[in-house]
């Protein structure tokens, strides 16, 4: 006799809820959103849902916590670290939120929107730009990326120095808990202090305590000056060293700062149709510089190029170059947000997305990535990402002309727990923009203090006993968490 786990539940009362377009069993239909975007986890499904309504959410959530089958929320499936694909067990509903994809409201007079999960990024920069507003987070999967997923992640983005995460941006939220159960909290409010804060708790948690349905997020004025350049530099701490020099120039209008040394602008140029090196000059590092502000008028640009030229004739700066245009502007983000696929063109990497203090970054780039590559002869370090926050990609290749699949197989852990050891000592965080899913899923837990694993875990269990929600993700189900 099959006890409760094993048996299969009544389908047929889902399907007739749902109807053809938001249920589904055909292996065709689900086989897309099996496989994480990193092609690196397989998984299976019972079934695939696809929910175009609170109500229908509600259903499906009910429906799993009375038969207790995992729940696996999927956006756009472009996590990084596959925390939106089930298992290989089979029993898992696999929960598309691509049909809640409406735009409900856009509150001007609140400089706010009211979204579904499953709208995607591109979508609400176009809806705000139409009212004259602006949503201040961009990343390079904005044409894919739904707004649930960004949620759950607290995706960060190119324009976290000024604006914040995803956390930053989400003035009210409606989620369905566990047990069926939902949060109507959508208004926009700026002060709420009713105790714990539920809104932020879902923020992060990467579907593991609720379905995320819909937000509120915080728009800002549009920008009526925006200046882009492209800034050629002999160090990690030279660029620093420039954020602040515009910081106390230019104020708050900074909002964007990339790092990008000379090897990853190598590979774009090498890899990536239709790209071309900005300066004359090769520099051994680069950053990619945005200001905006919200007043007509050319005082930004003005004061940003006094600003270079002082800045070249000290010596600090090797060479630079401003955008003309928008298109020329678009040109340089485009060599940025490349780098992640031209390294794909090169061969499989041990990728690393961790958080050390702004100020540490320039020593953390340079001296972990010396580190790496005396303790693996051979290998190549490609460190990249927002100076402004203290944001590493961390990526490791393989040695020139090896296999990159079998060395990423052999070494690849003792590779990320070396790289994880020297984030660790300098006080840094092993995720800082991808979240855990089930690629950091050992590592978390390995290099975590226990009070900080007991307090995440006592949340898990308070909020979904049954461990129903995105099982295997964010952290390891303790025995007496697993679903019976």
């Amino acid at each position: 006799m099959m006890n409760k786990s094993d048996a299969i539940p009544p389908l047929e009362e889902l399907a007739a809820i749902l109807g053809t377009r938001g249920f589904s069993r055909d292996p065709d239909d689900m086989a897309p959103w099996l496989t994480d975007w990193r092609q690196r986890y397989q998984g299976r499904a019972l079934a695939m849902v696809s929910p175009a309504t609170l109500a229908e959410v509600v259903a499906v959530v009910r429906f799993a916590a009375a038969h207790r089958l995992p729940i696996v929320p999927q956006g756009g499936n472009t996590s990084m670290v596959a925390g939106a694909v089930p298992d290989d067990s089979g029993r898992a509903l696999l929960l598309s939120m691509r049909r809640m994809n409406k735009i409900r409201s856009i509150r001007q007079a609140d400089n706010a929107m009211v979204v579904e999960a499953g709208v995607i990024l591109t979508h609400v920069h176009e809806a705000a730009l139409e009212v004259g507003l602006r949503f201040p987070l961009s990343l390079g999967a904005k044409g894919s990326a739904t707004i649930g997923g960004l949620v759950s992640t607290n995706a960060g983005g190119t324009q976290v120095l000024r604006f914040g995460p995803m956390r930053a941006l989400v003035l009210g939220i409606e989620a369905v808990l566990p047990d069926g159960s939902v949060i109507e909290s959508l208004a926009s409010l700026r002060k709420d202090n009713r105790g714990y804060d539920l809104r932020q708790l879902l923020c992060g948690a990467e579907g593991t305590l609720g379905v995320v349905t819909a937000v509120t997020l915080r728009l800002v004025p549009v920008l009526r000056q925006r200046v882009v350049a492209w800034v050629g530099l002999d160090s990690p701490q030279a660029a620093l060293d420039l954020l602040r020099r515009l910081e106390q120039r230019l104020g708050d209008s900074v909002e964007g700062f990339e790092l990008v040394p000379d090897i990853a602008l190598e590979l774009v140029l090498r890899h990536i149709p239709g790209t071309r090196a900005p300066l004359a000059t090769d520099c051994p590092w680069y950053v990619l510089v945005e200001c905006g502000a919200v007043t007509a008028g050319d005082e930004l640009q003005m004061a940003f190029g006094a600003v270079l030229e002082d800045e070249i004739n000290a010596g600090r700066v090797t060479d630079a170059m401003i955008a003309a245009n928008g298109a020329q502007a678009e040109a340089l983000w485009h060599l940025r947000d490349s780098i992640s696929e031209a390294e794909r063109h090169d061969g499989t990497a041990a990728k690393h997305d961790v958080s050390v203090a702004v100020s540490d970054m320039p020593r953390f780039v340079m001296e972990a990535a010396a580190a790496v590559e005396q303790r693996f002869p051979g290998v190549r370090v490609i460190a990249f990402g927002h100076l402004g926050d203290g944001n590493v990609h961390f990526n490791v290749r393989a040695a020139l002309g090896a296999d990159s699949q079998a060395w990423l197989v052999r070494e690849g852990h003792d590779v990320t727990a070396f790289v994880d050891d020297l984030v660790v000592k300098a006080g840094g965080s092993l995720s800082a923009e991808h979240g855990i899913g089930q690629i950091k899923l050992a590592e978390f837990a390995r290099i975590s203090e226990p009070a900080r694993l007991n307090m995440l875990r006592a949340i898990k269990q308070a909020l979904d006993p049954h461990g129903i929600m995105n099982p295997g993700k964010l952290l390891p189900l303790a025995p007496e968490d697993s679903i019976p």
